[in-house]
């Protein structure tokens, strides 16, 4: 899969397009995103903000504090409450998609996991995961997993048969 990718909420109310390839895609278990999920844990698929869309309705926004003091912000759809994105305000050039709104989301592999010092216990994370646990210093090397194994897969898609 190559962009642009396409996605929405549940009810249908919110369209959306991602104009360029995304950064990193990782799993994070810590507690609000538990309560988010309302699951043990949840993923992010990063994008630029300026390559982020949203083409049919408005979303609704709801922000709390991050552990790291910088403010989070939510954005969900009104009517069903699908979440589809949210970021920092210390961070405004990025932006992290809620990748199972996607249409297709055949294609997602993770490469990290995050906050895992709150994992549940009955989670089990493979070794070849980057893992962290806590908020990472940086995404550098989530962000050149990301890349290397995307564009190996893409790359054996187009191999001929």
């Amino acid at each position: 899969m190559t962009a642009p990718y396409h996605g929405g909420c549940q009810c249908g109310k919110i369209r959306y397009v991602v104009k360029g390839e995304p950064r990193t895609l990782y799993i994070c278990h810590c507690s609000q995103c538990q309560k988010q999920t309302a699951s043990a844990f949840a993923m992010s698929l990063t994008v630029r903000s300026d390559e982020f869309e949203v083409t049919q309705g408005l979303l609704k926004e709801w922000g709390r504090p991050a552990d790291s003091g910088a403010n989070v912000f939510c954005r969900f759809c009104s009517e069903c409450g699908t979440r589809v994105v949210h970021g920092k305000d210390t961070r405004p050039e990025y932006i992290n998609l809620k990748p199972g709104t996607l249409d297709d989301t055949r294609w997602l592999v993770p490469v990290a996991h995050i906050w895992t010092s709150r994992a549940q216990p009955w989670v089990e994370i493979g070794s070849h995961y980057l893992t962290y646990p806590e908020q990472p210093p940086d995404s550098a090397d989530m962000w050149s997993r990301w890349q290397a194994e995307h564009t190996a897969r893409l790359n054996a898609e187009r191999r001929p048969i």
